[in-house]
């Protein structure tokens, strides 16, 4: 049994996380806070100074970013915040770009003129706009989450900051989660406080897994799993995954349903459950479940990571799409726990060396990895504590994965950012 107020803190999650983005979110995190600078300042802005951490670098670096034309990089997501964006509309800020706006974003990057400058803090998440025009400034200040603005300025006078006026909600408290409890919430509550989100992370995320598959995007990772592999469910399950990301990391501009800040691990998370559902012919009841489940065992993974590390978030999904999957097949606590320890023994160390068309790939391997970890236990096999990074129990295990990516990969992602600034 799970308590009343564990279970409103688990649906509070649920509601913070899944939540819908157009495009890869890094980039679109840019457009966000540029919309708000444009907004603050009143005019198009003349000069930018954009000063970002590596992994907002690392990430924008190789994207497509929507209603661009095929345009990437920070310039590009700065500037199509500045010309079309709606900041009013966070993670879907470029849903109302038009044509026209999209055919003056290369006349406007030739004249306008934009520093890139990496952040000397420590800080994984950082965006800072620095805008001018017409002899005024405006800035905007976003910190540690996608749309968490933390100030705003204007000709020098802080106009806005979250710390002072307390305007930012505290999040629900993720160091809350545990696997047993996450198992106990999908069985016993209520679906009424959650159905219209899962629904649309179901539509939503369907929907751009088929245009991968009938589109030709990227890699075409998805496609090419299904050619080369067959219609099996487990390929299907992987294929559908890596076709959402296919699509997302090439300018798309269908949304996703995210999860800890990412579309990819949102679709990881959800769309593997899904295409199992459907050949096991499973109640809908089912199927919401076994996505509380998933999504929740994603968060949980990535809570001790952080949004954005060395470590790619991908295989954390995976983990949660294999727990998802193995509750679809009648798996509860001890069976879940099991498939999550042997999904992370197998991949845990798959490097983040930023967002493009190979994420769909790794999706695909992740989800993998959660399969094999369910069949694994289903065949009565499992790896043990001191198998490596593997502990003797579920929540040891997932914090010594926490450690490795959160203070062991550190180096690893500065090396990483190195390498991709060589190119």
């Amino acid at each position: 049994m799970i308590d009343s107020k564990t279970a409103d803190l688990y649906t509070e999650i649920i509601k913070e996380e899944l939540i819908p983005a157009m495009g890869c979110t890094e980039p679109i995190s840019l457009a966000y806070a540029a919309a708000a600078a444009r907004k603050t300042l009143g005019a198009l802005p003349e000069r930018t100074t954009v000063t970002v951490s590596g992994n907002i670098i690392k990430n924008v670096k190789s994207v497509i970013v929507p209603h661009t034309g095929g345009m990437r990089g920070i310039e590009t997501a700065a500037a199509i915040g500045f010309i079309g964006g709606n900041a009013d509309k966070e993670l879907e800020v470029l849903s109302d770009v038009t044509e026209k706006q999209i055919s003056e974003l290369r006349d406007y990057l030739k004249k306008a003129k934009f520093t890139v400058k990496q952040s000397e803090s420590d800080r994984l998440f950082e965006i800072v706009i620095e805008a001018e025009a017409k002899g005024h400034t405006a800035s905007v200040t976003l910190l540690d989450g996608h749309t968490n603005i933390t100030e705003i300025t204007k000709d020098g006078s802080v106009i806005f900051s979250a710390e002072c006026l307390h305007k930012e909600k505290p999040k629900a408290d993720r160091r809350m989660l545990s696997v047993k409890d996450i198992v106990s919430y999908a069985e016993e509550t209520s679906l009424e406080g959650v159905k219209e989100i899962l629904d649309r992370q179901i539509e939503y995320n369907t929907a751009i897994a088929r245009e991968g598959l009938s589109g030709n995007w990227g890699a075409s990772i998805g496609r090419i799993i299904l050619k080369a592999n067959g219609n099996s469910v487990g390929n299907r399950a992987k294929a559908w995954a890596a076709a959402g990301s296919d699509v997302r990391m090439n300018g798309c501009e269908l949304p996703v349903v995210i999860n800890s800040g990412s579309g990819n691990q949102g679709m990881t998370a959800s769309l593997p459950v899904i295409v199992y559902a459907e050949e096991l012919n499973v109640s809908k009841e089912q199927l919401y479940r076994a996505l509380l489940i998933s999504n929740l065992v994603t968060v949980h993974l990535k809570t001790g990571i952080g949004c954005l590390s060395a470590y790619c978030g991908a295989i954390s999904a995976g983990c949660g799409a294999g727990a998802g999957i193995t509750y679809l097949y009648g798996g509860r606590f001890t069976e879940i726990a099991h498939t999550i320890v042997n999904a992370v023994a197998i991949n845990s160390g798959v490097v983040c060396d930023g967002a493009k068309a190979s994420c769909a790939a790794k999706i695909a391997s992740a989800v993998e990895a959660g399969l094999l970890g369910m069949n694994m236990y289903m065949h009565g096999r499992e790896f043990y504590g001191g198998d490596g990074i593997v502990n003797s129990g579920i929540e040891e295990t997932i914090e010594n994965v926490a450690a490795l990516a959160r203070n062991g990969m550190r180096e690893t992602d500065r090396e990483i950012l190195k390498i991709m600034l060589k190119q």
